[in-house]
């Protein structure tokens, strides 16, 4: 039996919560029932990849009843303790207070290489551009960007903290590794292969030149992407999913954030002058918060990283399950255009 079965199993689950996840809420006496589903499932003979939401019913000091989401996200073959390790270092250093917040991290079992935290409840920013609210996401990206200047304004902390995950702190490593996936788009759609590759080679030496020019780090989220930013209430927001966080550019977060948030509007939204405000009131918000102007150096770095997460799309586009090519083809005309890229698409 696969192991992971375990954490479906209602009685296992009770005494793992009341042995790792009761103690940590003194508030509570006990724990009376959980609610179990799969928000990610992909689970096979003896491996597995899952994120599993446990609607948890606590028992007060009155007797009353009070359900808080508690989630497990496991992989057999990646363990998430670098999750874990950073949500806690994340909430020790004041991600817990105020309007801009975090999951808390509860504990990690090396044994399903699982990491276990309270979620926040609110529906991501993606939901609202798909209702196309815009006032609030006009709001709401001005608090994403306090967040993201939050984070990166921990880097003289950070230093001293380990890296959670070094092979994120260059696109060079990243995992799968662009080496690999370039390999796959010259075997599966090797129209594109050459425009893929040579953006590639221009956006990796740029990061190198820069980092080269440097010793400074910063902490990075590493997957700054609306579905990430969630709305908890009118003035509050979270922002969740840690595996990618890494000491590396700052300006990765802003130009992947302004990418994707450009890309999934325009999907949405047929606005292009709408989208760029969007935009800009998310850069000025940053730079305001992280009390930084936008000199020539930063603006092409944030552009660089807004290719690369372009890029990315793109690849996904090509090599996904039921590829798309033609979504990945205006892509990469316009990534090569940016990159003024001398290559037939």
């Amino acid at each position: 039996m696969n192991k992971i079965l375990h954490l479906l199993d209602q009685t296992y689950v009770l005494d793992l919560f009341n042995k790792e996840i009761l103690p940590q809420y003194p508030e509570f006496s006990g724990i009376k029932q959980i609610k179990t589903s799969f928000i990610k499932k992909h689970i096979w003979t003896s491996t597995y990849h899952v994120v599993i939401e446990y609607q948890t019913a606590f028992i007060d000091a009155e007797k009353k009843l009070k359900t808080l989401p508690i989630y497990c996200t496991a992989h057999s073959d990646e363990p998430r303790l670098n999750s874990f390790e950073a949500l806690t270092f994340l909430w020790q250093n004041g991600f817990n207070r105020g309007n801009l917040t975090i999951p808390r991290p509860l504990f990690y079992s090396p044994y399903f290489n699982a990491f276990f935290y309270q979620g926040i409840s609110g529906e991501n920013l993606y939901q609202y551009i798909r209702r196309k609210d815009l006032e609030i996401v006009e709001a709401v990206v001005v608090k994403a960007a306090a967040w993201f200047a939050k984070l990166h304004n921990l880097s003289a902390t950070a230093a001293k903290a380990k890296n959670f995950n070094p092979l994120n702190s260059l696109i060079e490593t990243i995992v799968p590794g662009m080496a690999r996936a370039l390999a796959k788009v010259k075997s599966l759609e090797p129209r594109y292969f050459a425009a893929c590759r040579r953006a590639y080679e221009t956006i990796n030496q740029a990061e190198k030149n820069f980092l080269a020019s440097t010793a400074k780090r910063w902490l990075i989220h590493g997957d700054a992407h609306p579905e990430n930013i969630i709305i908890i209430n009118q003035n509050k927001i979270g922002v969740i999913d840690f595996t990618d966080i890494c000491l590396a550019d700052f300006a990765r977060d802003l130009g992947a954030f302004l990418q994707q948030l450009e890309f999934m509007t325009l999907r949405k939204i047929d606005d292009q002058p709408r989208v760029e405000k969007i935009k800009q009131l998310f850069l000025n918000s940053y730079l305001k918060n992280a009390k930084i102007t936008l000199a020539d150096n930063l603006k092409n770095r944030i552009n660089n990283y807004y290719n690369w997460t372009a890029l990315r799309t793109a690849i996904f586009f090509l090599l996904k399950d039921g590829s798309e090519p033609e979504r990945a083809h205006g892509l990469l005309i316009k990534i090569s255009q940016n990159l003024k890229l001398n290559v037939t698409i």
